[in-house]
């Protein structure tokens, strides 16, 4: 027999895990695609430029179904910086980890982005989404 997670227990697999402990939102500047098998030490965290690791807070999630699909999301996070990355690194996507600097998921984006004025931004809306149903 099948395991089948219902939307609630979706959600309230989301809720619980996302409620435990802040995580932390990163940039990496490596050319790198993550894959599920990514470990904290394939992603290149950014340097320089005002750049810094956003926490963030376990209270701030908001889950919600979006569809069939359970989501949690937190607000709109911004890096602001004021000058080049060091070596003037390329942005190419984020991570996330936990309290252990554990990569716990991550995304390329679909073009990369190289800081180099005061005042550039890159602005991430954080997401996370579990599906109900049967495990193929």
């Amino acid at each position: 027999m099948a395991l089948c997670y219902t939307q609630l227990g979706a959600n309230k697999t989301l809720i619980s895990y996302l409620g435990s402990g802040n995580l932390t939102l990163r940039l990496f500047t490596n050319n790198y695609t993550p894959v599920v098998t990514s470990l904290n030490n394939m992603f290149t965290d950014a340097a320089g430029g005002n750049y810094a690791a956003i926490t963030l807070d376990k209270n701030s999630w908001t889950t919600a179904l979006n569809g069939n699909i359970s989501e949690s999301t937190q607000n709109e996070q911004t890096y602001t910086f004021n000058s080049n990355l060091t070596a003037n690194a390329t942005v190419f996507g984020y991570f996330v980890t936990d309290a252990n600097n554990a990569a716990i998921w991550g995304e390329r984006f679909g073009t990369s982005f190289t800081p180099s004025n005061n005042g550039d931004t890159i602005k991430i809306t954080p997401r996370i989404q579990m599906s109900n149903g049967t495990p193929a």
